[in-house]
């Protein structure tokens, strides 16, 4: 398994393409990110591949910044922006079981097709509601323009709809530092099949 920082303005599966070609083997990743983020991704190489149904679901940690006083049509920077000038009053963010509405710019299908293809489209869908959990959701730092934070959170959680419940905000900026024990600060390491059990315990029967 390959610990990758991935950089912003490419895809996950850009990333995973491009081992693929390097490595000349099978490959995949456990758990996408959007192209404007950046951040840990692990990349599964050959056998390993099989582990990716354990991966996924781990918790992941990232670091946002919410822009204050402007909205997004796809609540990221890649969307229309409009400058609003209303400040959210309060900063909080919701903990605990959330429920979310999936994104119109996401992967999940619907139809039997990923609702960003039909997002391009200009069609409109009523997208799927997912409950998920927000362990924690910390203000790090916030002025008139910005706040940062720090949020631990399930698999399947949408940090930018998180960020849109303060209002008038959208998500400028988020990087992924962690994906249950893996931390990005080791990009650039490969771990073998053996170390990635012993830090995931619940992976072990995958191996036998």
């Amino acid at each position: 398994m390959l610990l990758c920082d991935k950089p912003p303005g490419i895809t996950s599966h850009d990333v995973v393409a491009r081992i693929r070609r390097e490595r000349a083997c099978k490959a995949g990743h456990a758990g996408t990110l959007d192209p404007f983020a950046t951040g840990l991704l692990l990349v599964l190489l050959g056998r390993a591949t099989r582990l990716q149904q354990h991966l996924v679901g781990l918790p992941k940690t990232y670091l946002a910044t919410a822009r204050l006083g402007w909205r997004s049509s796809t609540g990221d920077p890649d969307g229309e922006l409009t400058e609003t000038g209303r400040i959210p009053r309060e900063l909080a963010l919701p903990t605990g079981r959330v429920r979310q509405r999936v994104p119109m710019t996401s992967a999940v299908r619907v139809g039997g097709e990923r609702l960003y293809r039909k997002a391009r489209r200009g069609e409109a869908v009523d997208t799927p509601e997912r409950e998920v959990e927000v362990y924690r959701a910390d203000l790090i730092g916030s002025d008139r323009e910005t706040a940062d934070y720090e949020i631990q959170c399930s698999t399947g959680t949408y940090v930018r709809t998180l960020v849109e419940t303060l209002g008038d905000a959208y998500c400028s900026q988020l990087r992924r530092t962690a994906i249950g024990p893996f931390g990005v600060e080791r990009a650039g390491e490969a771990l073998s099949i053996g170390l990635v059990a012993e830090m995931v315990p619940a992976i072990k029967d995958a191996l036998r």
